[in-house]
């Protein structure tokens, strides 16, 4: 008779789980019965929550950082962070599309010096990884926006700046030190998205990113599930009384009349509102959350000066479909005419190479700089992108180029 030794172990220490020995020695239980697997999304973290890093340094990935975040920031913050839409395939769908795509090392290549410097609509940073706009950073840490301008300068990254940030542009404008993008939820009254922009452009701002894909409302079930398991009071942060009221909170909103304005969402927001807006500003204009290659040389036609690829980290539908998927046939429609960036669910240098050999100019970074900021402050950014330089460098390394415009589209296969 043959014996199934997995089953014969599974059932040996179902025995010793119930057996007196392990009544008063969790230590031993912990020792031998086998640690189950986290949950979505920290399968992506260390698997021991119970040994998490104590500093920034101590982080080998950037994955690290959140359970960490987990830990120090408010339930209602951390959920309204890290939810998806729905079901949340998008989010899952925005890691596990990099696995569709496989690098092509090329050899005997001198990458003893690698130049990861690029420009940006007229304006060079050291580094094509961008930190991307994401709001009510005073949430997750005290060092709030101004700690992401600062950890941003020490990298020399780009900042976007999200209309939702709880400090005012010109603060964060004056810390960085050098021009930023401002995105903009525009709304369905011109009156504050011309508000936005203007205010934007008078700070210094270089761009404006309108953001295209919140045309709808979205059902956040990690959010929804993680709210009640926080016993604060949320009227110190929030006033619900009126979407008016609450937006208050939000420096971009002052001095403007929100009289009317139900929703921050752009539901009618078309061509003729995007052509109506970029007569309002010198600014460059950026259209964030194109994933059609149908709409991208719309904007191409439009005149607009660069678009981001992007899902919205997930977070405005779930569609299923990752932004690094819909990357490949927007860049062959676009054919150059315009600068193409890209979001949502980047968390390693293989993957930041994959999208710039395809023909990104810039990667966007959201969540995982948020890790850092709501686990360390600004030394948990700082690392965090530093994290991300050390990968990139070492992925341009292997595939064998020592610039950024060395990344070819050969360079990377579908699998």
């Amino acid at each position: 008779m043959s014996i199934d030794q997995a089953d014969s172990r599974r059932k040996f220490l179902q025995f010793l789980a119930a057996s007196p020995l392990f009544a008063g020695n969790s230590v031993l239980a912990e020792a031998l019965l086998p640690k189950a697997r986290l949950p979505d999304p920290l399968t992506w973290a260390a698997l021991d929550p119970n040994n998490l890093i104590k500093t920034p340094k101590e982080a080998i990935n950037v994955f690290d950082f959140e359970p960490v975040m987990r830990q120090n920031v408010p339930p209602a913050h951390f959920g309204y962070m890290a939810s998806g839409i729905d079901d949340e395939v998008t989010l899952r769908a925005n890691r596990e599309g990099f696995l569709k795509f496989q690098l092509r090392p090329r050899r005997l290549v001198d990458v003893s010096k690698v130049d990861m410097s690029v420009d940006f609509l007229g304006i060079k940073f050291d580094s094509p990884i961008i930190i991307a706009p994401t709001g009510g950073h005073k949430a997750y840490h005290v060092d709030g926006e101004t700690g992401v301008a600062r950890a941003a300068k020490s990298g020399d990254h780009l900042q976007i700046l999200s209309t939702q940030s709880t400090t005012a542009v010109e603060d964060v404008m004056a810390t960085r030190g050098k021009p930023l993008w401002f995105q903009l939820y525009a709304t369905n009254k011109f009156a504050v998205a011309a508000h936005h922009v203007k205010r934007a452009e008078q700070a210094g701002c270089h761009a404006v990113a309108v953001t295209v894909d919140r045309s709808g409302g979205r059902n956040q079930e990690t959010l929804f599930r993680l709210r009640p398991s926080d016993s604060r009071n949320c009227s110190g942060c929030h006033d619900r009384s009126s979407l008016a009221a609450d937006q208050r909170h939000k420096p971009i909103y002052d001095g403007v009349d929100l009289s009317g304005l139900s929703n921050i969402q752009s539901s009618a927001m078309n061509w003729d509102f995007i052509k109506r807006l970029r007569d309002t500003t010198k600014m460059k204009m950026v259209l964030k959350g194109i994933l059609a290659w149908e709409d991208a040389v719309l904007a191409a036609d439009a005149g607009i000066d660069a678009i981001i690829v992007s899902n919205h980290g997930a977070r405005s539908e779930d569609s299923g479909r990752s932004s690094i998927d819909a990357l490949p046939e927007i860049v062959e429609a676009v054919k150059g005419r315009m600068p193409i960036f890209v979001d949502s669910g980047f968390r390693r240098g293989t993957d930041i190479v994959k999208a710039l050999a395809m023909g990104a100019t810039g990667v966007c970074i959201g969540r995982p700089y948020l890790w850092g900021l709501g686990a360390f402050g600004q030394p948990g950014v700082e690392r965090v992108m530093e994290l991300l330089r050390i990968e990139l460098r070492g992925a341009m390394q292997q595939v064998g180029a020592p610039s950024i415009k060395d990344l070819k589209a050969a360079m990377v296969r579908r699998a």
